[in-house]
């Protein structure tokens, strides 16, 4: 049995003391399996899921291996996903606290590059970013790689997928060849197994696998025909009545037939999908995550990298060729101390997909008829929140404090009525409970914020 202690490990006092600090008690299975290897300077291929504590996996013995004296870039984690990128980072830079001013910048596309080359003239021992991005500042000779340490594949089956074998290609072509080179992905898939041959050293190999505890997850299947697909995903959202619910398409086609199929009947859904700017895929993730949203219908491709907090079911409208990304997909939902619903619709061409999934359950599905869905209230399904954008934000110097204290001063809101307030450079989304939702947006419009008057407005 492995150790889980992390005072096991090879690691200073000052990062053993920081993992106390962030309550990092034991390692989690990939952790453990993985750590002593990557501790060791060895190339890695680790096989694990979302959420399954991976970011500290490879974290850890970046930031071991770090001086922080030397401005260089020591460090690159490439990510599919702005939104991974910046999950990544945020969680080196608690893990990072252990060291004196370690610098770290998330470098993506979907925003103007000039800002990010005027930060790397000040240097960045380590950057996180999405390989098109890392491209083109390496391109223009803003990124200098010629003395990094360690390279991170974050994801690598997704970023796959979405099409950026050529773009990794390139970047590591412009990395030194004594580095060492980790790689995470949910799947193994031959395209990943490729770019572990062309690009690592001798990889150990470990493989956590992704199962979930049944008393957590109430997962349920449900045979339909092909016209009963898409009025099958309302009777569920009206039968369990979740506050909030995941939906995967295997096609981004079938995500436009299932949004326009939720939003017909009422529900408040949006999608995720590639043919969104990067502004109105943030918008849509913040409605979601914030309670504003009932329903998010994504891709796979399109929902990778989010880490969406209390999430109460996940329905695959599809059933998933890969049995892994089965696991991966109903593994977002009964997290920590969290229940959660697993529901998912089956058509007689995908039963063969089905066994797979038993097989590496090691159980039988439970299977339920379609006809025992029933309304169990007329009450449309109003999802608890409303979203407010303020036009303002980090360039103006607000901070989220600053927002709170005027819906729950002058604005009279009280603190339970707020909810997630996310603050970018220009602009700031506020969760308001929907009942006071004009009464917060006159307060902004018609008040201060940090004593300067802003515009809002309803999304």
């Amino acid at each position: 049995m492995q150790p889980t202690l992390f005072s096991t490990l090879p690691l200073s006092a000052a990062m053993l003391t920081n993992l106390d600090r962030l309550g990092y008690a034991k390692m989690t299975p990939i952790q453990a399996a993985s750590l002593p290897i990557s501790l060791a300077g060895d190339d890695l291929i680790a096989q694990a899921a979302t959420g399954s504590g991976k970011t500290a996996a490879f974290a850890l013995p970046l930031l071991a291996k770090l001086d922080a004296t030397n401005r260089a870039t020591q460090a690159l984690v490439l990510c599919p996903t702005r939104e991974l990128a910046d999950q990544v980072t945020q969680e080196l830079r608690r893990l990072a606290r252990a060291e004196d001013n370690v610098k770290i910048l998330t470098l993506c596309g979907g925003i103007p590059m000039r800002p990010q080359r005027a930060s790397l003239e000040f240097g960045a021992h380590i950057a996180v970013g999405t390989p098109g991005r890392i491209m083109d500042l390496l391109d223009v000779g803003a990124l200098d790689l010629r003395e990094m340490k360690t390279l991170v594949l974050d994801e690598a089956d997704r970023m796959l997928d979405m099409g950026f074998y050529d773009d990794i290609a390139k970047v590591i072509s412009q990395c030194p060849r004594d580095r060492q080179t980790l790689l995470f992905s949910a799947t193994y898939p031959p395209g990943v197994e490729g770019l572990a041959k062309q690009f690592q050293r001798n990889p150990k190999t470990v493989k956590v696998e992704a199962q979930h505890d049944d008393t957590k997850i109430r997962q349920y299947f449900y045979e339909v025909e092909k016209d009963q697909r898409l009025p099958a995903v309302s009777l569920l959202l009206r039968h369990f009545r979740p506050t909030s619910t995941l939906a995967f398409c295997n096609t981004k086609a079938k995500c436009k037939d299932v949004l326009e199929r939720l939003q017909a009947d009422g529900f408040s859904a949006l999608a995720l999908h590639g043919e969104l700017d990067q502004k109105d895929r943030d918008q849509v993730l913040i409605q979601f995550a914030n309670k504003s949203c009932s329903v998010l219908v994504a891709t796979d491709v399109a929902a990778r990298g989010l880490d969406i907090q209390g999430l109460d079911a996940v329905i695959n409208v599809d059933v998933t060729p890969e049995p892994e990304l089965h696991i991966h997909r109903i593994g977002r939902t009964g997290r920590g101390d969290e229940s959660g619903l697993a529901l998912n619709l089956v058509g007689m061409n995908e039963m063969h997909w089905i066994n797979k999934i038993e097989d590496l359950q090691g159980r039988e599905c439970e299977w339920h008829p379609l006809d025992e869905l029933t309304s169990s209230s007329n009450e449309p399904l109003i999802p608890p929140m409303t979203t407010i954008q303020i036009l303002g934000g980090r360039k103006e110097k607000i901070r989220a404090g600053d927002v709170l204290g005027a819906l729950t001063g002058e604005g009279g809101l009280t603190k339970e009525q707020v909810g997630k307030i996310n603050v970018n450079d220009f602009s700031i989304y506020v969760a308001v409970s929907r009942g006071v939702a004009k009464q917060a947006l006159a307060a902004i419009n018609n008040g201060k914020v940090k004593g300067k008057s802003v515009k809002a407005r309803l999304v």
